[in-house]
């Protein structure tokens, strides 16, 4: 790891959130090694516990900071190095200092015309409406407002324009309807659309996306399909051949599958053999007894190879496990991480509490971590960006 690249992580779970902002200011800062207003990049996630007190501190959230670049976003529950605070008030802050790096801050709002959506503010601009110019290698981190952004649209355009730009990040959560939310960029707050950074030059971020399932049986290739319905495996009802799966399971595993059964495809066709984080993971949402057709949460196709998956607490903790040992074999040391967990993991999925930052200490040790529980995650499979749940989607900042 360069010298220049370090980062820092505070929290603060005081009642009183002008004590607790600064406080975890100040504990980032302490980490960071230096002082808060020298950080490149600062990103804090506020808890809705707070409750009135939240925009009014995120609106002078960049004045008290001082940091280059700053985001941030409300959450239900936030974590910072290796702890998880579900429950009552709580602040995270990270702060990085990467003096090589390219950071483009970004605002978007989703409007709608008569020839159909917008969105506005993408591709960035500078204030004299020019385009920004593209780092390099960069990676996108967003944070976005669940109820006005349609984040698989805006998905569906990066795929179009920039199909090789990777995008890490999480739903806001915390806001119980329309408006309820809030997310800053720069001296600028939000109640709707979604806010980010561009990382790219002398950074990179290396997406890690565990989505916490296991597969089951073997294989499949789709021989015929029909919009989110699959009708036929390998030539048969698809139906029956979950059956034939079902019927070489263990005991544990055909409980499994009555209440927690997945279908998995295949981010790529170029392998002969697949592992953890090939498949992109959806949901088995009916099966048609008479017809034997199976209806999942995706639209499929002939020809793409499937693999029917199940999650519980000990299939996600293998999954995070194997995936950040593969990232710690595969790059340098991490500088730190951001962490965007589902809001239906920590003690919802798991028995101990603060389950993901341990794993992420435990695998790649003290890491400066910080993020929060949210509504929906962000983060590729293969080169496909995905909204993804029931996921952890870390972010591990490490030198170009």
């Amino acid at each position: 790891m360069t010298p220049d690249l370090r980062c820092g992580a505070g929290c603060s779970t005081d009642a009183r959130l002008d004590v607790a902002l600064p406080a975890a200011i100040r504990a980032a800062a302490d980490q960071l090694g230096t002082e808060a207003a020298a950080a490149d990049l600062a990103v804090a996630f506020v808890s809705a516990a707070y409750g009135t007190d939240v925009r009014p501190a995120l609106e002078g959230l960049a004045d008290v900071i001082g940091a280059r670049t700053v985001i941030g976003t409300t959450a239900e529950a936030v974590l910072c190095n290796d702890r998880e605070h579900e429950r009552g008030p709580a602040v995270a802050v990270w702060l990085a200092r990467m003096p090589t790096a390219t950071l483009v801050p970004i605002s978007i709002e989703h409007a709608r015309t008569p020839d159909g959506g917008m969105f506005v503010g993408w591709p960035p601009e500078d204030d004299s409406g020019s385009p920004v110019g593209w780092p390099e290698h960069p990676t996108l981190l967003l944070l976005a407002d669940p109820f006005s952004f349609p984040v698989e649209a805006f998905l569906a355009r990066i795929a179009e324009d920039h199909p090789d730009l990777p995008i890490v990040g999480g739903m806001a959560s915390g806001g119980l309807r329309p408006g309820g939310n809030t997310l800053v960029c720069g001296s600028r707050t939000y109640d709707s659309g979604a806010v980010g950074v561009l990382v790219g030059g002398g950074a990179r971020i290396r997406p890690v996306v565990s989505q916490g399932c296991r597969p089951i049986g073997a294989p499949f290739v789709i021989t015929r399909a029909e919009a989110n319905l699959v009708i036929e495996l390998g030539g048969r009802p698809a139906l029956e051949r979950l059956r034939e799966v079902f019927a070489g399971l263990a005991p544990e595993d055909r409980e499994l599958v009555k209440s927690s059964l997945f279908i998995g495809r295949a981010a790529t066709e170029y392998k002969d053999r697949f592992g953890p984080g090939d498949f992109l993971v959806r949901s088995v949402a009916g099966a048609d007894p008479d017809s034997g057709v199976l209806a999942v949460g995706d639209m499929v196709r002939t020809g793409q190879t499937v693999q029917f998956h199940v999650r519980d607490a000990a299939s996600a903790h293998d999954d995070l496990t194997t995936l950040l040992i593969r990232a710690r074999a595969a790059g340098p040391t991490p500088a730190g991480a951001l962490v965007f967990s589902c809001n239906g993991r920590g003690t919802r999925l798991f028995a101990d509490p603060h389950h993901d930052a341990r794993c992420l200490a435990d695998v790649l040790g003290p890491l400066p971590a910080a993020g929060f529980f949210a509504q929906g995650e962000f983060g590729p499979i293969g080169r496909l960006n995905c909204l993804h749940g029931f996921t952890a989607s870390i972010a591990l900042l490490e030198p170009a």
